[in-house]
């Protein structure tokens, strides 16, 4: 048997010990978090402390977060239930290369192109920002390619013009400061945390109305009975501290061996999170790369995981211009904990795989 070295972490990233330990904790919680029993104190002091956590991470007030099923229910409650006045909500404004989490959340935004390295185009935001305020959506960091976006950028041009900005913050969050914005969507499941929990931060919970109507929880802006194992949980995770600091060392070392190679970087000239590579292999396609790699033993992607088990053409890489290149690009995205060794194997194996492949495509 080979051994499986896991680097899909953008996808998400195994549970952590503590979060483990929190869930299990929180299933042997037997009231409901809105009964007034015993039981229903006890769980609502644990939803309230589990919100306090990771309020605290996010460096906001708990008022200020409503926890969701995951940053997907984030985005859309964000999309859907902002209100800049009185009851019509904002058109949305979104890059072209955000995640389809904010690109399906609504059928009418209008999509801003990016530059080679996916970077957005200001000038392109600026003049569609001067026919009126709008919902502006742009991610912290891009989660196939890692790419930073210059949020203080777009944060001016929406200030000016009165508008509202939407961080995606799922890839970003702990591995940068947290993004100030009008609302910013979590997802515990990147962060060493459960899936199935997330959270959204609301600047001003009097400027977001509720998509998913119920019994009024999470003071009436999200509907149902919570997830309170897996909030438990969340808020396990964003205590743990992760250093990432050798991180970018580490997958700086392994671009470097794989453009020896042939590998193209995409995105390489612009800020990026220190654990994501979107790694071309000209002339072979995307899905090839990644069952080959995965019968060596390597868990990588092509692109975002989210797909029903589909390897599409990059939305990402194409908007970027890529063109075909944009179908022959994996994901490989490192965690605090890879070591210097899974990297070598990796290099080595995907090495290999381009010599075998690259000889294939050319003759």
């Amino acid at each position: 048997m080979k051994s499986r070295i896991y680097l899909d972490h953008a996808a998400t990233t195994p549970v952590g010990d503590a979060a483990r330990a929190a869930v299990i904790d929180a299933l042997a919680v037997i009231g409901n978090p809105s009964s007034v029993h015993g039981g229903g104190r006890a769980a609502h002091a644990l939803l309230e402390g589990a919100r306090d956590a990771v309020a605290g991470f996010a460096g906001v007030a708990a008022e200020n977060l409503v926890f969701t099923s995951g940053g997907t229910e984030a985005i859309a409650l964000a999309a859907n239930g902002a209100r800049l006045a009185g009851p019509v909500r904002p058109r949305l404004l979104v890059g072209a290369t955000e995640h389809s989490a904010v690109l399906q959340a609504r059928d009418d935004a209008q999509l801003l192109p990016v530059d080679g390295n996916g970077l957005i185009d200001l000038q392109a935001l600026a003049a569609a920002l001067a026919t009126g305020p709008a919902l502006v959506a742009v991610q912290a960091a891009n989660n196939e390619t890692g790419v930073i976006q210059p949020l203080a950028e777009v944060a001016a041009l929406v200030r000016d013009t009165g508008s509202l900005l939407l961080v995606d913050a799922v890839q970003a969050a702990g591995k940068m400061v947290m993004a100030d914005a009008d609302f910013v969507a979590l997802s515990a499941h990147k962060l060493g945390g459960p899936p199935g929990v997330g959270a959204l931060i609301v600047r001003d919970p009097q400027g977001l109305i509720a998509v998913q109507h119920g019994g009024g929880q999470e003071r009436g802006h999200r509907g149902g009975t919570p997830n309170l194992p897996g909030i438990a949980g969340f808020a396990a995770a964003v205590a743990e501290a992760r250093d990432w600091r050798a991180v970018a060392a580490r997958r700086d070392k392994l671009e470097a061996q794989l453009k020896a190679g042939g590998a193209i970087i995409h995105g390489e000239n612009a800020p990026r999170l220190p654990n994501i590579s979107s790694i071309g292999l000209p002339g072979v396609a995307a899905a090839t790369q990644v069952m080959m790699l995965d019968l060596e033993g390597f868990m990588v992607s092509a692109g975002a995981a989210c797909s029903s088990g589909k390897v599409k053409t990059s939305h990402v890489l194409h908007a970027m211009g890529l063109g075909a290149a944009a179908g022959e690009a994996i994901r490989v995205s490192l965690a605090a904990t890879t070591t210097d060794d899974e990297i070598a194997a990796f290099a080595a194996a995907w090495l290999a795989m381009a010599a075998r492949l690259g000889r294939k495509s050319t003759g």
